[in-house]
């Protein structure tokens, strides 16, 4: 059973709403219900107040104060405020009355779950997502949509850091397309991988304004021959650990590198376009990844790029085609793309209301969403007030 399984424990006197309750957990990926005889500590108690509410309160107290539970819930036939008062004075995060509502319970579980997810993060050595863009084919867009994929996050409050990493060997062009000049590239870092440290890469970054570190490719083979599988990986790996999301920018490489970084990536945007040469190297990309096993299906998703409505091949007929559903189009819009090229800035910084940056927005919002505030309950606005 994974570490990260909900425990969940239930103290009901009904058998039928012991049973209801077991099956709404269980319903939910992640959760798990402890047998009666299990002493583990439980992330979240469920508990059925009865006629002596005195001592189940206590009962109750007792257990969160030893963290033998983490969570109370608590479901009582009696909604009387005295009772509610003296559940939110316990520590009781929900109270529901009966007859059970099956949506209400789902709701508050889906929330608990968040909120441990959430917890766990900030509690755990921090570890950023991977998005590394690679394309089936060259000049189709990697670069633009890891540029400002990048920039989009660094401008999010949410998101605190962003690495963008340049992995075209021969013809990176981040710098071009953000208008810096970078001291250094990760050829420089991998010769001297031994003396890695977080000052040392921090000092080899390039930062934008946008407040994204950049991290380019040499330029040329020479130089950067030595870079082997485990030592991008390690450098990978490491600024991981600094950044909140290192976007890579994988273009159409397809060696041993690639290869490993697309193994480490929390997601693979796969870049293709609505053409028969495109969609035909893009399932011979897909089938590749799938016969070496290394890669979870889900984590790949399909981004048709320069999509227009009335073009010849539909997006049903490329799924079909690929054998996967299409997971984002960006519109075909060459003018404005262009220009954020040639004027070293993106798109954000162009054309704020274009309808391709609000495009990359909306994606970049899949990523990183915002956090959403949960309702305050009227009980709880009651606790406030007492």
């Amino acid at each position: 059973m994974s570490n990260n399984t909900i425990q969940i424990k239930i103290e009901v006197k009904k058998s039928g709403l012991k049973r209801k309750l077991d099956e709404t957990i269980r319903s939910i990926e992640g959760m798990h219900v402890q047998m009666s005889q299990d002493t583990r500590r439980a992330d979240l108690l469920i508990f059925e107040l009865g006629n002596d509410t005195e001592n189940e309160f206590q009962h109750i107290r007792s257990l969160l104060n030893s963290d033998v539970v983490a969570e109370v819930f608590l479901i009582s036939e009696n909604s009387d405020p005295a009772v509610l008062m003296q559940a939110i004075k316990t520590g009781a995060k929900e109270f529901f009355t009966l007859p059970l509502k099956e949506e209400e319970v789902t709701q508050a579980l889906k929330e608990l779950k968040k909120k441990i997810k959430r917890d766990n993060r900030r509690n755990s050595p921090k570890i950023g997502q991977i998005i590394t863009v690679v394309g089936s084919k060259g000049g189709i867009g990697t670069t633009t949509v890891a540029v400002n994929l990048a920039v989009n996050l660094a401008e999010k409050q949410n998101v605190k850091s962003v690495a963008l990493i340049d992995m075209n060997m021969m013809f990176g062009e981040i710098p071009l397309f953000l208008e810096i000049k970078p001291g250094y590239h990760w050829g420089e870092i991998v010769k001297n991988i031994s003396r890695l440290d977080s000052t040392f890469l921090m000092n080899a970054l390039s930062k934008h304004s946008s407040g994204v570190h950049i991290l380019p490719s040499p330029g040329s083979l020479n130089g950067s021959a030595s870079a082997a599988p485990e030592m991008m990986g390690h450098l990978t790996g490491f600024m991981q650990k600094l950044f909140d999301f290192v976007i890579i920018d994988a273009g159409q490489s397809a060696n041993e590198i690639t290869l490993k970084i697309l193994e480490m990536s929390d997601n693979v945007l796969l870049m293709s376009l609505l053409s028969l040469p495109c969609l035909s190297n893009t399932n011979k990309l897909l089938q590749s990844i799938s016969d070496l096993g290394f890669l979870p299906e889900e984590r790949i998703k399909i981004i048709i790029n320069r999509y227009l409505t009335k073009s010849e091949i539909s997006l049903q007929e490329a799924e079909e085609s690929i054998h996967k559903k299409i997971f984002w189009t960006i519109p075909n819009d060459y003018n404005t793309t262009m220009s954020a090229i040639n004027n070293g800035k993106p798109l954000s910084g162009i054309a704020p209301k274009a309808q391709i940056t609000k495009n990359l927005n909306n994606l970049t919002d899949i990523f990183a969403p915002k956090e959403e505030k949960q309702p305050t309950k009227w009980w709880k606005i009651l606790s406030n007030r007492s």
